[in-house]
Protein backbone atom coordinates (compact mmCIF):
# COMPACT_ATOMS: atom_id res chain seq x y z
CA UNK A 1 0.00 0.00 0.00
CA UNK A 2 0.94 3.41 -0.99
CA UNK A 3 0.35 6.53 1.36
CA UNK A 4 0.67 10.12 -0.02
CA UNK A 5 3.25 11.47 2.33
CA UNK A 6 4.51 15.58 2.50
CA UNK A 7 8.01 16.86 3.82
CA UNK A 8 8.09 20.95 4.86
CA UNK A 9 11.82 22.56 5.35
CA UNK A 10 11.78 25.74 7.51
CA UNK A 11 13.45 28.27 4.59
CA UNK A 12 16.15 30.45 6.54
CA UNK A 13 15.35 33.47 4.42
CA UNK A 14 11.72 33.63 5.93
CA UNK A 15 12.66 32.38 9.42
CA UNK A 16 13.54 35.87 11.04
CA UNK A 17 13.21 34.18 14.21
CA UNK A 18 15.71 31.87 13.70
CA UNK A 19 13.85 28.96 14.52
CA UNK A 20 15.27 26.60 12.35
CA UNK A 21 16.44 23.28 14.29
CA UNK A 22 14.98 24.68 17.03
CA UNK A 23 13.47 22.22 19.90
CA UNK A 24 9.29 21.89 20.31
CA UNK A 25 11.00 22.98 24.16
CA UNK A 26 12.84 26.06 22.76
CA UNK A 27 9.91 27.12 20.83
CA UNK A 28 7.56 26.64 23.81
CA UNK A 29 9.62 28.92 26.36
CA UNK A 30 7.59 31.80 25.95
CA UNK A 31 4.75 29.82 25.40
CA UNK A 32 2.27 27.34 26.53
CA UNK A 33 1.46 25.78 23.03
CA UNK A 34 3.94 24.62 20.65
CA UNK A 35 2.93 27.20 17.73
CA UNK A 36 4.22 26.49 14.45
CA UNK A 37 4.61 29.49 11.41
CA UNK A 38 3.64 27.71 8.84
CA UNK A 39 4.47 30.33 6.61
CA UNK A 40 8.28 29.77 6.81
CA UNK A 41 8.10 26.73 5.34
CA UNK A 42 8.67 25.05 2.34
CA UNK A 43 7.32 21.89 0.61
CA UNK A 44 10.18 19.84 -0.01
CA UNK A 45 8.55 16.67 -0.72
CA UNK A 46 5.39 15.39 -1.86
CA UNK A 47 4.99 11.81 -3.17
CA UNK A 48 4.03 8.31 -2.45
CA UNK A 49 5.45 6.12 -0.12
CA UNK A 50 5.50 2.77 1.93
CA UNK A 51 5.00 3.75 5.48
CA UNK A 52 3.48 7.32 6.73
CA UNK A 53 4.90 6.69 10.18
CA UNK A 54 7.12 9.51 10.95
CA UNK A 55 10.14 7.22 12.85
CA UNK A 56 10.46 5.13 9.59
CA UNK A 57 10.12 8.03 7.44
CA UNK A 58 12.91 9.84 9.39
CA UNK A 59 15.01 6.77 8.91
CA UNK A 60 14.38 6.19 5.50
CA UNK A 61 14.73 10.22 4.46
CA UNK A 62 18.27 9.85 6.32
CA UNK A 63 19.63 6.76 5.62
CA UNK A 64 18.27 7.11 1.55
CA UNK A 65 17.81 10.36 -0.31
CA UNK A 66 14.72 9.72 -2.22
CA UNK A 67 14.47 10.76 -5.93
CA UNK A 68 12.04 13.60 -5.58
CA UNK A 69 13.42 14.76 -2.25
CA UNK A 70 14.61 18.68 -2.56
CA UNK A 71 15.59 19.72 0.54
CA UNK A 72 18.60 18.45 3.41
CA UNK A 73 18.40 15.55 5.51
CA UNK A 74 15.38 15.43 8.10
CA UNK A 75 16.16 17.32 11.11
CA UNK A 76 14.85 18.75 14.36
CA UNK A 77 11.86 21.08 13.37
CA UNK A 78 10.82 19.82 10.18
CA UNK A 79 7.49 19.13 9.44
CA UNK A 80 5.67 15.62 8.33
CA UNK A 81 2.04 15.47 6.37
CA UNK A 82 0.20 12.21 6.11
CA UNK A 83 -3.31 11.12 6.19
CA UNK A 84 -2.78 10.61 9.96
CA UNK A 85 -2.07 14.58 10.29
CA UNK A 86 0.83 16.62 11.06
CA UNK A 87 4.01 15.88 12.79
CA UNK A 88 6.68 18.21 14.26
CA UNK A 89 10.27 16.70 14.06
CA UNK A 90 11.33 17.09 17.48
CA UNK A 91 14.68 16.47 19.31
CA UNK A 92 13.55 13.27 20.34
CA UNK A 93 10.50 11.71 18.50
CA UNK A 94 7.22 14.05 17.13
CA UNK A 95 4.74 15.33 17.94
CA UNK A 96 1.11 16.31 16.40
CA UNK A 97 0.81 19.79 15.42
CA UNK A 98 -1.63 21.65 13.80
CA UNK A 99 -0.63 22.83 10.60
CA UNK A 100 -1.95 25.38 7.65
CA UNK A 101 -0.33 23.54 4.80
CA UNK A 102 -1.99 26.41 2.87
CA UNK A 103 0.49 29.13 4.08
CA UNK A 104 4.01 27.17 3.10
CA UNK A 105 5.21 27.93 -0.38
CA UNK A 106 7.32 25.63 -2.80
CA UNK A 107 10.67 26.50 -4.14
CA UNK A 108 10.60 28.25 -7.90
CA UNK A 109 11.07 26.70 -10.75
CA UNK A 110 9.26 23.50 -10.83
CA UNK A 111 8.56 21.12 -12.84
CA UNK A 112 5.32 19.26 -12.59
CA UNK A 113 5.81 15.35 -13.63
CA UNK A 114 4.13 12.29 -13.44
CA UNK A 115 6.35 9.76 -11.71
CA UNK A 116 6.75 6.28 -12.57
CA UNK A 117 8.33 3.77 -10.03
CA UNK A 118 9.24 0.17 -10.96
CA UNK A 119 6.24 -1.79 -9.45
CA UNK A 120 4.75 0.85 -8.02
CA UNK A 121 1.03 2.96 -9.50
CA UNK A 122 2.52 6.32 -11.07
CA UNK A 123 1.92 9.45 -9.57
CA UNK A 124 1.72 13.21 -9.95
CA UNK A 125 4.89 15.17 -8.08
CA UNK A 126 7.14 18.24 -8.80
CA UNK A 127 11.04 17.94 -9.76
CA UNK A 128 13.70 21.21 -9.93
CA UNK A 129 12.96 22.31 -13.71
CA UNK A 130 16.89 22.11 -14.29
CA UNK A 131 19.10 18.85 -15.42
CA UNK A 132 20.53 18.11 -11.92
CA UNK A 133 16.65 17.86 -10.73
CA UNK A 134 15.67 15.91 -14.08
CA UNK A 135 18.91 13.52 -13.11
CA UNK A 136 18.29 13.24 -9.58
CA UNK A 137 14.33 12.29 -10.24
CA UNK A 138 15.68 9.16 -12.46
CA UNK A 139 18.31 8.28 -9.36
CA UNK A 140 21.43 10.00 -11.56
CA UNK A 141 23.42 9.15 -14.53
CA UNK A 142 22.60 10.85 -18.25
CA UNK A 143 18.56 11.62 -18.98
CA UNK A 144 16.89 9.96 -21.48
CA UNK A 145 13.96 10.93 -23.92
CA UNK A 146 12.85 7.12 -24.60
CA UNK A 147 9.40 8.44 -26.22
CA UNK A 148 8.14 11.36 -27.13
CA UNK A 149 4.38 11.52 -28.38
CA UNK A 150 2.42 14.65 -29.34
CA UNK A 151 3.42 17.59 -26.13
CA UNK A 152 4.58 14.54 -23.97
CA UNK A 153 7.96 13.56 -23.33
CA UNK A 154 8.92 10.19 -21.14
CA UNK A 155 12.25 10.75 -19.75
CA UNK A 156 14.44 8.24 -18.07
CA UNK A 157 17.81 7.18 -17.12
CA UNK A 158 20.03 6.26 -20.15
CA UNK A 159 22.26 3.13 -18.36
CA UNK A 160 19.24 2.12 -16.32
CA UNK A 161 19.16 -1.23 -17.84
CA UNK A 162 23.29 -1.67 -17.79
CA UNK A 163 23.50 -0.88 -14.52
CA UNK A 164 20.74 -3.42 -13.65
CA UNK A 165 17.90 -1.07 -12.23
CA UNK A 166 14.42 -2.68 -12.63
CA UNK A 167 12.41 -2.68 -15.02
CA UNK A 168 9.19 -0.31 -14.69
CA UNK A 169 6.92 -0.29 -17.68
CA UNK A 170 6.59 -1.81 -21.38
CA UNK A 171 5.76 0.18 -24.22
CA UNK A 172 5.19 -0.37 -28.01
CA UNK A 173 5.99 -3.64 -28.99
CA UNK A 174 8.49 -5.21 -26.40
CA UNK A 175 10.13 -2.25 -25.82
CA UNK A 176 10.28 -1.94 -21.67
CA UNK A 177 11.62 1.14 -19.77
CA UNK A 178 13.95 0.68 -16.78
CA UNK A 179 14.00 2.57 -13.75
CA UNK A 180 12.15 5.21 -12.43
CA UNK A 181 11.42 7.65 -14.74
CA UNK A 182 8.93 10.74 -15.43
CA UNK A 183 6.12 12.11 -17.90
CA UNK A 184 6.36 15.60 -18.49
CA UNK A 185 4.77 18.53 -20.94
CA UNK A 186 7.03 18.93 -23.86
CA UNK A 187 6.82 21.47 -26.81
CA UNK A 188 9.21 23.19 -29.10
CA UNK A 189 11.97 20.86 -27.76
CA UNK A 190 11.61 21.88 -24.10
CA UNK A 191 10.18 20.40 -21.09
CA UNK A 192 7.07 22.16 -19.86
Amino acid sequence: MQYRVKIYQINSDRDKNRVIFASSDYLMKNESVLNIDASIYDEVFSGELETKEPEKLFAQFNLERHPLHRGHSMSVSDVIVTEDGAFFCDSVGFKRIRFDESKTQKQGNLLRIVYVEPGKAAYEAEIVHNLRGMQQAVCGGLIEQILVEKHCAYVGNDEAKIIGMKGSRRYGKGGVIAGPFFICGFNLGEYR
